[in-house]
């Protein structure tokens, strides 16, 4: 099993602290220190795969770019996978070899190239020299989406990049670009207008010179889609890029929409394409066998037309072109050259790319919605990678189990939850289905173990009874009474914390129920600006795709107050934010109040204060609208007044924003490039990058028990950055001391256990699981760097019970403990053996941690408490404990007389005295082990054996010895009172010309 720490390390931060008079440069890095984040996945549904690339002679390694989980590697085949691209854009349109560097030179493009409503965006290219291992940045920034990076397979400083562009607005950079230098320098190729990009891009292997570029004429807003156009066509050039022209001979007739492009690999004349035609029937797979002069229509299934904008990709096999597979909504293949298809074998919907193995076109690969698929047997049958956590949740939120619980739905996987930690790791089987569909906000009911979940568009709202396995559907009707409902696509439910019952839902109007969802009255009036020119639209342009992904004028977020059951506030994906006082009678639209804002800039959160009713956040996104910048806004005063948290240190557009629940100033904001942190309500923000990747984060949670942060990132599932309370304490004071220890809560001695039989996840994501162990965190001012330091953790009359490697780095320590004492010394053996010892967890109490630095001392105080749940009392554990020592104690003394045996034994051999050499030999086979080995050759246990089986069985447990371990004790502590009676016999006869001078007890156990 593997327990994976996935994600960067370290990101060079913008901004700094101010210490007292003193300015201090201070990156996050520095800050944040050992605070790490975790990763549990989930991978059982795994997300969205882009663009997959095979290496051009090792068929055993493979990358896959993703829409939302940056790119990963594989070293074997596809079984395993590992995350190369952490500290850069997320979103992945493609990736590629050097094939005349392969194990060397790789180029990444970012931004997803399938252009649905929930895609992320890129910032550029990037080349990597030394296997994926750094990357820089090349240049093409302003692109947005790359679609394709092919390299001269003749000529490694000749690069070509097909860039598609910007998806929500106008953009002059997209169209075909050409390097002749590495990528140090670019060219414009191919450029037709600031609304059309390359959306495919070919080269002829044989040829390089020849080159063919698929031209898309397409734009998407918040409340439809258009693919297609005057100026979508398919391009030939034969000098390697200088000219172009159309080719379209055997084209269907007027505007088209997005086209596909593949050259076969063993026949370069032979080319098929994919084409969105304005006319229905003349869509669908094109072929020609006269590199491109000449097309012929083959094909005009459902398999192959459906959703070009989405499913265009054509792959075909390297060793014959007649073999050729579609992307789409099962996938398609073709063996007569593409007269006929048949789906692939079965798996996750939507396949978005396709790579067959170099040495065996038996073996593909197949990129969809729902992770990787490999197959053995050419498509007929396929199996999931569950190696790859690339999850995209639109929402999550957690519970108050013990762990908690996250919930949340995922883009095109149903809604689940699962547990924050698990013993052996949160793995594929700890996930429960709780919702089909694209899922989106899952909430549990606050005291009835009962699930909301929902699908898009509000569509379908089930409540599910987890205790008795009952679902039932109870989202808002149409009645004659009201208006055409219009539900977002990410429709926004919540729970009361008033009334454990209510429940809401949002369409143009605020829907609750008093009742879990069974009866419902609309308590506001239309709340958006009800736009009639941007709802109830056709959208998809050549192909209509009205999936209710552009679903527009409609209330996004609700959120009431846990002050104030009366105060609700509303924001609206059209711009309005909306409050009501008095429970929904009357509301205020406050964005007027803004400054700064853009009008009709989408409300993608608000967070309801709990420290003041009055007080709200709202987070804004205007990418929609082609506008990238972040936008988060505060009132105190129930949206009378609003003041801008943004400052430049946040980069990319935000999306979501938690407050903390003991430190107001202490706010945690989710972006399309990660996660930031202000400890001065937004005067100063500060990336967190500690093993947390560039991701996207749609929502955070903080659950209130543990205070940890629970992100829910659109690509790569949840990521936890455990007990975040010691940023509340960070101020001014504490960064200006040489050493500050954070508060600790009382440290929960957790003894409960299960049993584990996951075999077989040797190639499953496992996700890390929370520590049991006591925490100390402290800030260091500066880096320790010369001198002694040392860390002890004592009890409060100053005696030692385990040192502890102290953290020196600037910014935040983490030390763990486990929370017991330094295990026993046990005699020594040079056989390898299965027995070993440990010391008993500390009893309940008040104990301390030192830190000595320099001439410095600083110490905390904390508290060690059982369970609350521990079937023992006090007394009890205290008698458990008392009995572990004593039987450590014995295996000490043990250990020692072995040592002077040895000594003795040494000693004999030296002065050629082999009879007190055997007489001393065969008095250690009563003592310990001295032949065999751990396992098919082992020895019959001998005193150490048996007395540290007693101390594994009654440490192991959680309950107090029995009558059996305490009888056994007594028979073990006499048998061992009667080897030092025999030893101090043996003493009495051993003569030696060289006295020997052993070291003392204390010294003894201290080496």
């Amino acid at each position: 099993m593997r327990k994976i720490v996935l994600g960067a390390l370290a990101l060079t931060l913008l901004t700094s602290l101010e210490v007292g008079a003193q300015s201090a440069v201070d990156s996050g890095k520095e800050l944040f220190g050992d605070m790490a984040a975790r990763h549990i996945g989930p991978a059982v549904m795994s997300g969205r795969i882009n663009d997959m690339e095979l290496h051009p002679t090792n068929s055993r390694i493979i990358y896959t770019g993703t829409a939302g989980g940056g790119v990963w590697k594989s070293s074997d085949g596809a079984r395993t996978f590992s995350p190369i691209f952490d500290e850069h854009c997320q979103s992945i349109g493609a990736v590629s070899i050097d094939p005349n560097d392969p194990d060397n030179t790789i180029y990444v493009g970012t931004g997803e190239t399938w252009t649905r409503n929930s895609v992320s965006i890129g910032d550029g290219l990037y080349k990597s020299t030394d296997g994926g291992a750094n990357w820089k940045n090349i240049g093409l920034e302003k692109s947005e989406r790359i679609g394709n990076i092919i390299v001269n397979p003749k000529n490694s400083k000749e690069i070509y990049v097909g860039v598609l562009g910007a998806l929500w607005g106008d953009s002059e950079e997209r169209g075909v670009y050409k390097s002749n230098d590495g990528g140090e320098t670019w060219n414009k190729l191919l450029y037709i207008n600031e609304g059309t990009g390359c959306a495919d891009l070919a080269i002829d292997p044989t040829n390089p010179n020849i080159l063919y570029a698929a031209m898309w004429e397409f734009r998407r807003t918040a409340w439809s889609f258009n693919s297609g156009g005057p100026n979508s066509a398919l391009y030939k050039s034969t000098d390697a890029g200088a000219t172009w022209n159309k080719i379209h001979n055997g084209f269907p007739e007027g505007k088209l929409g997005r086209l596909a492009i593949a050259v076969a690999p063993s026949n370069p004349n032979v080319l098929y394409t994919a084409i969105e035609a304005e006319q229905k029937e003349r869509k669908g797979l094109y072929r020609s066998d006269d590199a491109g002069e000449t097309w012929k229509q083959l094909n005009n299934d459902f398999g192959i037309t459906v959703r070009p904008f989405y499913f265009s990709r054509i792959v075909v096999d390297p060793n014959d072109e007649n073999i050729v597979v579609k992307g789409g909504l099962n996938g398609s293949i073709s063996r007569d050259g593409g007269k006929t298809f048949k789906n692939l074998g079965y798996m996750h919907s939507d396949i978005h790319d396709i790579a067959f193995s170099i040495n065996d076109s038996d073996i593909m690969y197949f990129g969809t919605d729902g992770g990787v698929y490999r197959s053995w047997d050419g498509g007929s049958t396929t199996e999931i990678v569950q190696d790859l956590p690339l999850s995209q949740f639109y929402h999550i939120s957690t519970d108050d189990a013990e762990p908690y619980n996250v919930y949340g739905g995922l883009q095109d996987n149903g809604s689940w939850y699962g547990p924050s930690t698990s013993r052996n790791g949160v793995s594929a089987a700890d996930w429960k289905n709780v919702g089909g569909g694209d899922g989106f906000r899952v909430l549990k009911h606050p005291t009835k173990n009962i699930v909301y979940s929902e699908v898009y568009n509000g569509e379908i709202v089930w409540r599910y009874d987890l205790d008795k396995n009952l679902i039932k559907t109870i989202q808002p009707l149409q009645t004659e009474k009201t208006a055409k409902l219009r539900f977002n696509w990410n429709t926004p439910i919540a729970v009361s914390d008033a009334n454990p019952d209510r429940f809401y839902i949002a369409s143009q109007f605020i829907h609750r129920s008093e009742d879990m969802g069974d009866t419902w009255e609309i308590i506001s009036p239309d709340l958006t600006t009800d736009d009639d020119t941007k709802y109830g639209k056709d959208s998809g342009g050549l192909s209509v795709d009205n999936s209710g992904a552009e679903n527009y004028s409609t209330i996004f977020t609700i959120a009431e107050s846990p002050l104030d059951e009366n105060v609700i506030w509303a924001g609206t994906d059209d711009g309005n934010v909306q409050v009501t006082q008095d429970g929904g009678k009357t509301w205020t639209n406050t964005v007027s109040n803004i400054e700064g804002l853009p009008a009709n800039t989408w409300c993608y959160h608000i967070e309801a204060s709990t420290f003041d009713k009055g007080t709200a956040y709202a987070v804004f996104d205007r990418h929609a609208a082609g506008d990238m910048k972040p936008y988060a806004y505060k009132t105190n005063d129930f949206g009378k007044t609003w003041t801008n948290i943004i400052t430049d240190d946040v980069v990319g557009f935000a999306r979501n924003i938690q407050e903390d629940y003991v430190n107001p100033d202490l706010l945690f904001l989710g972006t399309e490039f990660g996660l930031y942190i202000t400890l001065d309500g937004g005067k100063k923000w500060k990336q967190f990058t500690n093993n947390m990747p560039s991701v996207a984060v749609h929502f955070i949670d903080l659950q209130k028990q543990t205070n940890d942060l629970v992100m829910g990132t659109h690509g790569r599932g949840v990521i936890i950055i455990d007990d975040i309370s010691p940023l509340r304490e960070i101020n001014d004071n504490v960064l200006s001391k040489d050493l500050h220890f954070f508060d600790m809560a009382p440290v929960v001695i957790d003894e409960t256990d299960s049993f584990s039989a996951r075999f077989g996840t040797e190639t499953e994501f496992v996700g890390n699981p929370k520590s049991k162990m006591a925490q100390f965190v402290y800030h260091l001012k500066k880096r320790h760097t010369f001198g002694k330091m040392s860390m002890e953790v004592q009890d409060m009359e100053g005696n030692l019970i385990q040192e502890l490697g102290p953290g020196k780095s600037k910014g935040i320590n983490i030390v763990r403990w486990n929370l017991r004492g330094s295990a026993p010394k046990t005699a020594k053996t040079d056989i390898a053996l299965r027995y070993i010892a440990s010391a008993p967890l500390v009893l309940e109490g008040t104990y301390k941690v030192v830190i000595k630095k320099g001439k410095e001392t600083y110490e905390q105080t904390f508290e060690v408490v059982h369970d609350k749940n521990s079937p023992l009392s006090a007394e009890e554990h205290a008698f458990r404990y008392n009995t572990i020592k004593k039987i450590n104690a014995i295996t000490e003394e043990l250990a020692y007389l072995v040592y002077e045996l040895d000594e003795m034994i040494t000693s004999a051999e030296n002065e050629g005295n082999t009879k007190m050499e055997a007489k001393l030999n065969d008095f250690k086979k009563t003592l310990v082990i001295t032949t065999g080995d751990a396992y098919t050759g082992a020895a019959e246990p001998e005193l150490k054996e048996k007395i540290l089986t007693l101390n594994s069985k009654v440490n192991g447990n959680y309950d107090v010895p029995s009558s059996t371990d305490l009888n056994n004790l007594e028979l073990l502590t006499d048998q061992f009172t009667k080897a030092k009676e025999d030893f101090a016999k043996l003493k009495k006869k051993f003569k030696s010309k060289t006295p020997i001078a052993p070291m003392s007890f204390e010294e003894f156990v201290k080496s």
